[in-house]
């Protein structure tokens, strides 16, 4: 017997918040110049958006062109009023105008916290008819075949609609309909044997024939702006082509943009090697565009491009475009760059010793940025970045904080908590997240070394150094070729954050570290507590996001809180309770408590051992052992179902954000704000995107979708 999807679970809330990524002042007090530097580099940013929705769903990018155009030619009065007379009621107005909001904010019809779909609260029939009598639609005669072919796909809630994943149960555009996650393995064997990265790459899975036999063929597609066949061979029986050329005519457009910023910085150098790899495809120049990067220490606009982080792809080696503008906060990098200053000291409180630790620590640029433009599907509150292994181990990264994002603070209720720690929680959360952002950026991402071979030559000696686990000498490390991304594959995004976020935990227990963030006395305390409380918490709720049916996380971030809690509630001793009670309104609800006098004596202990286990597994590339421990922590049992019900029946919607755009006004660039409502967020979009950037989308598109099998 089928279960029926509960087609609520997959509507976007009204009460969704929407918030301003404000960041007037910071832009105001660039130069001119680094203004038209911001510009160039946003628009850029706003090319690469278009790639986004490639990576996403089959029908995202025809939404965004139908959605786009809509709104283009008929103001939000006059949708409003012909909706009123095509007997649309104004809640159902209301709801696609929040159906558009979300999918701009999420870059896709599949939420960018979780990758569960969403569809319109709306009468299919009624919307298609609706648009159909639109401006756009009898301007652009194209759009009507657009949104007859994915009409159905919008808004279908069958089984392997309702998240990204592997075909076989769920939808993703990295890899063709067809790929399974037993191709996804046999791909990444090819790419270990030619020591190649999948970062900028997509999968499709066809047949050739060779010598009148029928084989597989596997092509990998390189983001490139050129198109040229790299090469083609036979491996493990297979044929595995590698052609460069995928997203070509939208990565053009992206060059375009970054070479009208070079003439508006002196240090262009990293600039020109981004256009090189989007126009080749090369990840290797990608990289050296990455080590100029990172020794451009202390710019006034700071701003990153490029295929960048992994968490959506069902085998967790292919990278989702991303690009960012930002404007430097100065005063509240100085308490960053503080932090820089005292890291050595504090990484040598992290259990695992100097011999699991670089052998020297590469100071990194870390910053507080305002963000300007921020074009990803998830907006993050921190980032360290490159997440090339051999760069960053060997040569640097940087740790920027962006602190528009942090501070951008929505009036929703606070679930679980009692009315107390309600009150600490408003009171310190900004503060706590900001030293548990920091710690987590700069000596989570930053910390801990990975034991690796290259010919005969190991960075660590293999004679001497001692398994954390067993005791006895280390017998596992990185082969040639081998990265943390293709050992430890789908589980490495959530593992790699968990022991992020543990670090952040961990250090968060010493006063002299809150210090550096001007934190002393009972404030630290709170601050301390605050910390705890508010990511234990997380855990809790970030049961939402995990799908029973298919026993699986839906992000890497949740999955990772998530496998905290179950470490710090295993420590016992009544450090977290939680208990299922009833609310006052009579329904299921849950009580979250810590117990903030055992924070030193039972949940530091437990962390501490618990990252042991993390950085030993992750040394030694043990990705074997390590996926079975952190899956095994991460089980979701019939308790934490129960406790996943009553979150889920009293979630609150995750904040969406407004984004400024960046425009030309004479010989000046001046920053362009809009309402902090749904419809503002729609405008800004609609005005970030031409109509030769829609066309280029859909001319994409129409080929891109029969490559993939859909």
């Amino acid at each position: 017997m089928t279960i029926p999807v509960q087609k609520d679970l997959y509507i976007l809330s009204p009460n969704t918040p929407v918030v301003s990524l404000d960041c007037q002042i910071a832009f105001n007090n660039l130069t001119e110049k680094e203004k038209k530097y911001a510009h160039a580099i946003a628009r850029a940013c706003a090319e690469g958006f278009l790639i986004v929705l490639n990576q996403v769903s089959p029908e995202t990018p025809a939404i965004f062109a139908v959605l786009h155009q809509l709104f283009t030619h008929e103001s939000f009065d006059t949708l409003r009023t012909r909706a009123a007379a095509s007997g649309w009621t104004e809640d159902e107005f209301t709801a696609l105008i929040i159906y558009a909001s979300g999918f701009y904010a999420n870059g896709g019809n599949y939420k960018s916290y979780g990758d569960t779909k969403f569809i319109p609260n709306l009468d299919k029939n009624k919307l298609t008819k609706f648009i159909k009598e639109s401006v756009a639609f009898e301007k652009n005669k194209r759009l009507d075949k657009v949104w007859d072919a994915i009409v159905d796909r919008v808004y279908s809630l069958e089984k392997n609609c309702l998240a990204l994943g592997f075909s076989d149960a769920g939808v993703t555009m990295y890899h063709s309909k067809n790929v399974t996650k037993a191709d996804a393995e046999l791909v990444d064997r090819y790419f270990k044997k030619k020591n190649l990265e999948s970062w900028n790459t997509r999968l499709i899975k066809t047949t050739i024939n060779k010598d009148g036999k029928t084989k597989t063929h596997f092509i990998i597609r390189l983001a490139a702006g050129e198109s040229a066949i790299i090469s083609e061979e036979l491996f493990e029986d297979v044929i595995i082509t590698v052609k460069s050329g995928d997203y070509g005519q939208l990565l053009t457009r992206v060059n375009d943009a970054l070479k009208e910023a070079i003439p508006t910085m002196i240090k262009n150098k990293k600039l020109e090697m981004y256009i090189k790899s989007f126009k080749n495809g090369h990840i290797a120049d990608h990289k050296e565009a990455s080590r100029h990067w990172i020794k451009d220490k202390g710019p006034a606009v700071e701003s990153y491009i490029g295929f960048i982080e992994n968490y959506r792809d069902p085998a967790g080696t292919r990278s989702e475009f991303e690009g960012f503008v930002s404007a430097v906060n100065k005063e509240t990098s100085r308490k960053f760059q503080a932090l820089v200053d005292n890291a050595e000291a504090f990484l040598a409180r992290l259990p695992w010793g100097k011999d699991y630790e670089k052998d020297t620590f590469l100071r990194p640029d870390f910053t507080a940025l305002n963000m300007i433009y921020f074009s990803t599907s998830t907006m993050f509150s921190g980032i360290n970045i490159p997440n090339y292994d051999d760069i960053r181990q060997n040569e640097g990264f940087k740790n920027v904080t962006n602190s528009n994002i942090i501070s951008a603070v929505s009036n929703q209720r606070i679930e679980f908590l009692s009315s107390k720690d309600i009150e600490l929680f408003k009171k310190y959360y900004g503060n706590s997240f900001e030293v548990q952002v920091g710690l987590h950026e700069l000596l989570g991402h930053g910390s801990g070394k990975l034991f690796q071979v290259e010919g005969e030559k190991f960075n660590f000696d293999k004679d001497k150094v001692v398994d954390l686990i067993t005791g006895k000498q280390v017998t596992k490390w990185y082969a040639e070729g081998e990265t943390w991304s293709s050992k430890f594959g789908p589980i490495a995004c959530a593992y790699e954050e968990c022991r992020a976020e543990a670090v952040g935990y961990f250090l968060s227990c010493f006063p002299d570290v809150l210090n550096i963030f001007g934190h002393e006395g009972d404030a630290a305390e709170n601050i301390k507590y605050v910390n705890w409380l508010a990511q234990l918490r997380a855990g809790l709720v970030s049961l939402e996001v995990y799908q029973p049916e298919a026993k699986k996380w839906g992000q890497a971030h949740s999955f990772a809180r998530y496998v905290l809690l179950r470490v710090v509630l295993a420590a016992g001793q009544s450090f977290i309770k939680i208990e299922e009670v009833t609310g006052d309104d009579g329904k299921p609800d849950l009580k979250f408590s810590l117990d903030r006098s055992k924070i030193d004596s039972v949940g530091k202990p437990a962390i501490k051992a618990f990252l042991n286990l993390l950085q030993a597994y992750k040394s030694t590339g043990d990705a074997v052992a390590g996926t079975k421990m952190f899956n095994e922590w991460g089980t979701v049992e019939e308790e934490q179902l129960r406790w996943r019900d009553v979150v889920v029946a009293r979630s609150q919607p995750r904040r969406i954000f407004v984004q400024p755009n960046t425009v030309v006004d004479g010989d000046t660039i001046k920053l362009k704000t809009y309402p902090t409502t749904f419809e503002g967020v729609i405008q800004s979009f609609v005005e970030r995107h031409s109509e030769e950037s829609v066309t280029e989308l859909l001319n994409f598109w129409e080929a891109d979708a029969k490559n993939f099998g859909y």
